[in-house]
């Protein structure tokens, strides 16, 4: 049987620990809670090359230009209605995505993101993310709901009347 041909000089051999640093659990629980909305959880996971931490942003902002569009033009703005829902849901997200790292057992998160590295135990400070999660979460998902049902309906109502009773 023949012997495995050597490395050449000039290129180092990967190891798993060289590739890539130690990614926490509680770490990336914590950055879903305070920046999921954002994708700081995805950059920190999958690194600055993950486009779809990049595209969190869009829906991001354009729920934050609708949160100052009300602000401004009162809420009678309909581009506000649309746009407002997209912040909650993007904040929703990442609450979700939060309780999912939270959640998931120590042996699983470390084959998936630290493969071929010792098991580490988390203890109690993904549990405390997950709660902070919960909390924020449903809030922000039943506050989208009800404002984006409230506004619908209001459009219906909106639209339903003869066009001499509507106001000017």
């Amino acid at each position: 049987m023949a012997a495995p041909h050597p490395a050449p000089q000039g290129e180092p051999q990967a190891t798993p620990a060289a590739q890539t640093h130690y990614k926490y659990k509680t770490v990336a629980a914590w950055l879903a809670v305070i920046g999921g909305t954002l994708g700081l959880h995805r950059l920190y996971l999958r690194g600055w090359r993950d486009r779809l931490a990049w595209l969190h942003l869009v829906p991001a902002l354009l729920g934050l230009v609708g949160v100052l569009r009300m602000r401004a033009l009162g809420q009678d703005d309909h581009w506000a209605w649309l746009l407002i829902p997209l912040l909650g849901l993007m904040i929703a997200q990442g609450m979700l995505h939060a309780i999912v790292y939270g959640l998931m057992p120590d042996e699983r998160w470390d084959a998936r993101y630290n493969p071929g590295q010792p098991v580490h135990e988390t203890r109690w400070a993904p549990v405390l993310a997950v709660i902070t999660a919960l909390l924020v979460g449903a809030a922000v998902l039943m506050g989208t709901i009800a404002f984006g049902g409230q506004k619908f309906f209001e459009w219906q109502l909106e639209s339903n009347q003869p066009s001499n009773q509507r106001p000017m």
